[in-house]
């Protein structure tokens, strides 16, 4: 008889359940505002939830903003007499890096959460959990302060919104610094739930005016949970244990230049036209001519000149009989848009295939008026206005306005 002897093993696997998380985006937009020239703030995209849906007068003019999350904090334990809920919230303002997802810039926003409320769901009815018979009042005495949660433990404020029935009670609190603001039961709660999160938040954009356009995005993350930077109390569990708060900024700047009709053909002529020259022989002291244009703008950016070339910084005009003359180029731009130096724009040389740069807007430049500058230099009027000499000189000079500087 053989006998075969098998050895088995036996591996088990503790599978942990996988931590839960909840995201929330937040939007914001900059578009110039030629009513606003001096605005140089985000617009918050994102809707009101909450709180701020709720009480929009409050926020506005608070320039505070409120969401609404689906985050659940149950106690694990019934409460006893003497058990605090603790309420904490990120207060103070925290820091994140956005980046521009096409030039890579970054930028640094600035969050903190201003209040926070939910409403509270109790295991049982308040009026047996107390011996009250009246609802409001079977609330207010559930609590070693004697009243209900409409009104905020300190540091807290409250907000005036409140709302309760038998086993529920709504409330929102401010939160103007970072500390615990605690309620303390006087009676035996079988459990409780924090059905909702609901929190309000400001925030502090960059200046838009110095950003390239495009979209930024960074993210925030904050724990939530007992000893988080979400305290609900040390006995409320949430369902999730992160919040991130996802930010989009979009940045949407105008750049435009407008000629007026026929400003692209440019005539050089003497001041007081060529009249004196013709009549009397009088050689002018200037050729040139001073173009108008319009501009709009609401961020920085550079410009280059790109013409016909002896190799040096300026542009050359020629002809068909072989005569060249160089001429200079500068750029006038109206007041709000400072040069390199924070310096004013008059009269900027613009130099052969090199950028000129970078010039920034203080504020909203809307249809503002600048000059392209073309003029001959002294050499180049004895060149041209000499005994014999007739013929006409032509170029072709192009400006590159380009908005990423």
């Amino acid at each position: 008889m053989k006998i075969f002897t098998a050895g088995c093993a036996l591996a088990l696997a503790l599978v942990m359940p996988a931590a839960q998380a909840i995201n929330q985006e937040i939007r914001a937009l900059f578009r110039p505002d030629p009513s606003q020239p001096n605005k140089n703030l985000f617009e918050n995209q994102t809707a009101n939830s909450g709180y701020c849906l709720a009480f929009p007068a409050k926020c506005a003019d608070g320039k505070m903003f409120s969401i609404e999350l689906p985050v659940r904090y149950s106690s694990n334990r019934p409460l006893i007499p003497g058990d605090g809920i603790t309420v904490k919230v990120p207060a103070d303002w925290r820091r994140l890096t956005i980046t521009n997802q096409d030039t890579q810039e970054t930028e640094t926003v600035e969050v903190r959460i201003t209040g926070v409320g939910s409403t509270y769901v109790l295991g049982d009815r308040v009026e047996e959990i107390t011996g009250i018979s009246h609802t409001g009042q079977a609330h207010d005495k559930l609590w070693r302060s004697g009243t209900g949660w409409l009104y905020a433990p300190s540091p807290c404020v409250g907000s005036g919104l409140s709302g309760f029935n038998s086993t529920i009670y709504r409330f929102f609190w401010h939160t103007p610094v970072e500390a615990s603001c605690a309620k303390n039961t006087l009676f035996r709660i079988p459990s409780m739930v924090f059905d909702k999160l609901d929190f309000a938040y400001e925030l502090k954009t960059p200046n838009p005016l110095s950003m390239s356009s495009g979209l930024y995005t960074g993210s925030i993350t904050y724990t939530m949970g007992p000893g988080g930077d979400f305290h609900m109390g040390y006995m409320m569990f949430p369902d999730d244990e992160t919040l991130t708060l996802d930010f989009v900024l979009d940045v949407q700047h105008t750049l435009k230049v407008d000629l007026p009709p026929g400003g692209n053909k440019v005539s050089l002529e003497p001041e007081g036209g060529w009249a004196p020259w013709i009549d009397s022989g009088r050689k002018p002291k200037r050729i040139f001519r001073d173009q108008p244009f319009f501009i709009s703008a609401s961020s920085r950016f550079k410009v280059m000149m790109l013409c016909d070339s002896l190799g040096g910084p300026y542009c050359t005009l020629g002809s068909p009989l072989g005569n060249s003359v160089q001429v200079k180029v500068s750029m006038s731009l109206p007041a709000g848009i400072d040069g390199p130096g924070n310096a004013p724009v008059n009269r900027i040389p613009l130099s052969f295939n090199n950028w000129a740069g970078p010039f920034q807007p203080s504020l909203y430049v809307e249809r503002k008026p600048g000059a392209m500058h073309f003029e001959l230099d002294p050499f180049a009027i004895d060149f041209l206005l000499r005994p014999g000499l007739n013929d006409r000189l032509r170029g072709n000079i192009t400006i590159i306005w380009d908005s990423e500087a």
